[in-house]
């Protein structure tokens, strides 16, 4: 009887290991989908009421601003940097993230601007606005609806853009970036802000779109916006995606998921056009391969200060540019690699493979722009 007892008990521990497995086994299958769904705000965008609009005469709207915006520039800063931040807020009952969300702002301070906006600090005063951004939860659907969160953000960038013309540009050059949404973002205020515009057209020294895809045939030289050929050149913009070579999913979803504008205010899918693909390594759009001995420094700065120097490790990725994507190796060293929560894997590295290229590449056109030796800008890292 005991034996037939323990028996039935290992059959009862059997079964429910076949289930759990079953369980865990379809949870990791469907994580995505579970994930998302946990993100989706599930009430239409047009009933839904969003967070209250910032105001940009306040330095509250501001992630990064002068101490004294409206006074004079150090002689150090030549020009002036409108960084548009990406997305930090991952969703759930909004479509677009308050200034103030504390999680969102956490992202934005500890990991974004260290790394994204930091190699720019040594280059002109920094304007980065706080914005009333899609969630994470709209580059996971190409719903409408989502598409009508990224929409309403624009408005945002926009105002706070015409706020620091007005009150703090004082008709000095400046330097236009945006990373992945801040990306998607500061593209259509070039096209429709700047390049509008022979006065801002003639001030703007470059355009940077990190993490952002942009169709390569928006940007040939013929274009009121040419895409950046070479290293030192000015008006111009330089845009690339990039994805680890052999990494086939990341790559499947910037052609599959990434949105461009079209016409005045719509999103559409790329439908077979290729993007521009800017090499930070070369400083141009080119389709040579740049080795890992050209880059000049990778940087994890995530949790530094700001205004703290990284340390920089160099040589640690090739770059090259295949069907208008930046392929680039997978970095040497651990700091240099995915962590996080499944959230903060979908949203841009917490390092930048390019801080040192991107600060030399924005160095050099600022020279040319301003007409200084580069000598007299040139820091070393």
């Amino acid at each position: 009887m005991g034996s037939r007892i323990k028996g039935f008990k290992r059959w009862i521990f059997a079964g429910a290991l076949l289930v759990l497995t079953v369980v865990l086994s379809a949870a990791f299958i469907w994580r995505y989908d579970i994930l998302s769904n946990a993100l989706d705000p599930k009430v239409p965008f047009l009933t839904y009421q969003p967070p209250p609009a910032p105001d940009y005469d306040q330095a509250s709207a501001w992630a990064l601003r002068p101490k004294d915006p409206a006074g004079a520039a150090p002689a150090d800063r030549p020009v002036d940097i409108f960084f548009v931040h990406p997305t930090t807020f991952d969703g759930g009952r909004d479509w677009n993230g308050a200034i103030d969300q504390p999680k969102a702002a956490r992202f934005l301070s500890r990991v974004v601007l260290p790394n994204y906006a930091g190699p720019f600090d040594r280059i002109g005063r920094i304007f980065a606005p706080r914005y009333r951004q899609a969630s994470l939860y709209t580059y996971l659907t190409l719903r409408d609806d989502a598409r009508d969160a990224r929409r309403f953000a624009y408005g945002d960038v926009r105002q706070a853009f015409e706020t620091y013309l007005a009150r703090y540009n004082q008709g000095r050059p400046f330097i236009l970036v945006g990373v992945e949404q801040g990306g998607l973002l500061a593209d259509r205020l070039a096209r429709e802000v700047i390049a509008a515009r022979p006065e801002l057209k003639k001030l703007m020294v470059v355009a940077y779109l990190i993490e952002t895809v942009v169709p390569a045939d928006e940007h040939t030289p013929n274009a009121p916006l040419p895409a950046c050929e070479r290293r030192g050149e000015t008006g111009c913009l330089a845009a690339w995606a990039s994805a680890e070579e052999g990494n086939f999913q990341d790559v499947h979803e910037l052609i599959s998921r990434s949105l461009v504008w079209e016409g005045d205010d719509q999103l559409d899918n790329l439908d077979g056009r290729t993007p521009l693909c800017f090499n930070p390594l070369l400083g141009g759009v080119s389709l040579e391969r740049a080795p890992a001995r050209m880059n000049l420094g990778a940087a994890n700065a995530t949790g530094l200060e700001w205004g703290a120097r990284p340390a920089f490790l160099q040589r640690q990725v090739s770059a090259v540019c295949e069907n208008g994507l930046l392929r680039t190796s997978r970095p040497k060293s651990n700091a240099l690699r995915d962590s996080g929560s499944w959230a903060d894997r979908r949203k841009v590295d917490a390092f930048n493979l390019f801080y040192a290229d991107i600060e030399a590449d924005a160095r050099a056109r600022v020279a040319t722009a301003t007409g200084r030796p580069l000598a007299i800008l040139e820091q070393s890292p």
